[in-house]
């Protein structure tokens, strides 16, 4: 039985599968619509891919760091449940995924998603999985970093929710430090934009100072004494925004840069599940009520 397009948008309608998953289903099942829908079932796709639009703002943080800890990729994979982030299968394959992102040494998201993964590109698996779970799963950050000094991870053990890399060189480099600074990035609120004063532009600069210039405070000052003020309250402001000027978390009365004793801070990136993503909020009275309203 020959198909054509129209078949294939049926298809991708009636499962929301993509359309090359549709058309190599409509091949393998001769143009039948019903045995297409089976062939995608059976593989664990149909039905996975309508949760697609699905809004998973919980998940987990996962780290895999390579042998000489010299590399090392953070991955943050969502879910809709926290009952599904706390399921040891689910926590299982976050650690395999990043394992993957590691050996792919990227930190691009699509060239990941591509790798192969028990015969089938990871993407295809984690749709799988989603069909498996009965909710959407998605793989929505990754960070790799590589140095020649060292690197290491921290995960805070509460729910995995937030995760940290940190990469370190020069002689004074170690492991512990390493993971101290990690730590002291995961705890960190709000956490450091740089690692350096050096790291921050001048248009950072100049823009701090406008709103602090105009500040109500200041008004009716001489612009000697303003100015005077201003200098004192961006060092202030952009200490806090600088890892290595903050108070160490381990003795505030240390900053970071006098702890590391010569070490430098070649890269850091902190994870967070669910940053930046919009949650549902679910009104179970309103939903009743409407339900009884419509009863």
């Amino acid at each position: 039985m020959s198909f054509g397009a129209k078949d294939v948008a049926e298809l991708r309608a009636m499962t929301g599968v993509g359309m090359m998953k549709c058309k190599e289903a409509l091949t393998e099942s001769n143009g039948n619509i019903e045995e297409a829908v089976n062939y995608l079932r059976k593989k664990g796709i149909a039905g996975a891919a309508k949760k697609i639009g699905n809004i998973a703002a919980e998940g987990i943080i996962a780290v895999a760091i390579a042998d000489d800890k010299k590399s090392a990729t953070l991955i943050e994979l969502n879910c809709q449940t926290d009952f599904v982030a706390k399921n040891d299968d689910f926590i299982n394959f976050a650690k395999k995924i990043a394992k993957i992102a590691l050996d792919t040494k990227s930190n691009n998201l699509e060239e990941v998603l591509a790798v192969n993964f028990e015969g089938k590109p990871l993407s295809e698996t984690i749709l799988e999985q989603i069909s498996k779970i009965g909710e959407k799963i998605e793989l929505r950050r990754l960070a790799y970093l590589k140095t020649d000094g060292v690197v290491a991870p921290y995960i805070h053990p509460v729910g995995y929710k937030i995760g940290a890399l940190v990469a370190l060189s020069t002689a004074a480099a170690t492991e512990d430090k390493a993971l101290d600074i990690a730590m002291h990035v995961a705890a960190s609120n709000p956490a450091p934009e740089f690692k350096t004063r050096a790291d921050i532009s001048a248009e950072v600069v100049a823009a701090e100072k406008n709103i602090e210039m105009q500040k109500d405070d200041l008004k009716g000052k001489p612009d000697e004494i303003k100015e005077k003020i201003v200098e004192g309250r961006i060092s202030k402001l952009l200490a806090v925004k600088t890892l290595d000027e903050q108070p160490f978390i381990k003795n505030p009365d240390q900053k970071v840069k006098d702890y590391l004793g010569g070490a430098i801070i070649e890269a850091f990136v902190l994870l967070k599940v669910g940053e930046g993503i919009q949650k549902k909020e679910d009104n179970f009275a309103d939903e009743v009520a409407s339900m009884m309203a419509g009863s």
